[in-house]
């Protein structure tokens, strides 16, 4: 399952986001000049990751080893500047396209 949670929002489901609601809530936080934190929840067999933007407060990093999968989706999200404050919404809707594929 994948989840996703923008700011202070609910956690959705992949499939009860649309990327029109990306790109609102996204550029709304930074509109009004607010940290723009997105958390992605991934769990689906043995991997069970949430990854973070760097708008969200918190702990980077589990110092845990990465399995290879979980090493291709983290691949993915800093590939697509997810890692970085300047990532668009844009870069969120085509991980979380392509992200499925990895699982």
């Amino acid at each position: 399952m994948i989840r996703i949670k923008i700011g202070s929002n609910e956690w959705r489901e992949l499939k009860d986001v649309s990327p029109d609601w990306i790109n609102e809530q996204i550029n709304l936080r930074r509109r009004d000049g607010v940290a723009v934190c997105v958390r992605v929840s991934i769990k689906e067999g043995s991997i069970n990751m949430v990854l973070l933007t760097p708008g969200c407060p918190g702990i980077r990093g589990s110092g845990l080893s990465l399995s290879q999968r979980e090493k291709q989706i983290l691949g993915l999200w800093e590939k697509l500047h997810l890692n970085k404050e300047s990532f668009t919404g844009g870069n969120l809707i085509a991980f979380l396209k392509q992200v499925p594929k990895l699982l």
